[in-house]
C-alpha cells in the first residue's frame, strides 16, 4: 500500500462534484480528510491522506488533475523548542494521527515525523508555544 499527505485545490466549477467518492469507487483508494475549507461556488482546499495500491494511486492523481484540481504533496518540518517544552503532553491529546505521543516510562513527548499530517493542532494547543510548523509544499509532477 502507498500513502501520501496531499493538498487539493478544487476550482469552483467542480466543488459540488462527488470527486472523493469517485476516488474510492473507481480507483479503490481510501482517504482521511484532515482539513477542509469548502464554500459553494468558490475554490476549495482539502488536506487529506490518500492511500491505495501505487498503480491505482497514480490513476487517481491523473483523474484529479484531469478535473483541474491542483494536487500538491505536503511535507512538514515540525520542531519543538526543547528549552520551552515542559513535557505537559497537551499536544498529544489533540494529535489526530498519533505522531505526537507519550514515551513511557520516561513520560516524555515523542514525535514520529512520518505519521504527521501537518494539521497544526499541536502548534495551536501548546501552552508553552514550544511547537513550530514549517511547510514545504512541492508539486507531485
Amino acid at each position: 500500500m502507498y500513502s501520501k499527505m496531499l493538498s487539493l485545490r478544487f476550482p469552483e466549477k467542480v466543488v459540488n462534484e462527488p470527486i472523493v467518492v469517485n476516488l474510492v469507487k473507481r480507483f479503490g483508494l481510501s482517504f482521511n480528510i484532515l482539513k477542509a475549507t469548502i464554500y459553494p461556488r468558490q475554490e476549495a482546499l482539502v488536506v487529506m491522506e490518500l492511500t491505495g495500491h501505487r498503480k491505482n494511486f497514480q490513476k487517481g492523481l491523473r483523474y484529479l488533475k484531469s478535473l483541474g484540481i491542483k494536487v500538491e504533496s505536503i511535507g512538514q518540518d515540525i520542531r519543538r523548542d526543547e528549552e520551552r517544552c515542559y513535557q505537559c503532553g497537551a499536544c498529544t491529546a489533540v494529535c489526530p494521527t498519533g505522531a505526537l505521543n507519550i514515551k513511557r516510562p520516561e513520560m516524555e513527548v515523542h514525535f514520529e515525523k512520518d505519521k504527521c499530517s501537518a494539521c497544526e493542532l499541536c502548534v495551536i494547543t501548546c501552552p508553552a508555544m514550544a511547537m513550530e510548523a514549517r511547510f514545504d509544499r512541492r508539486l507531485l509532477y
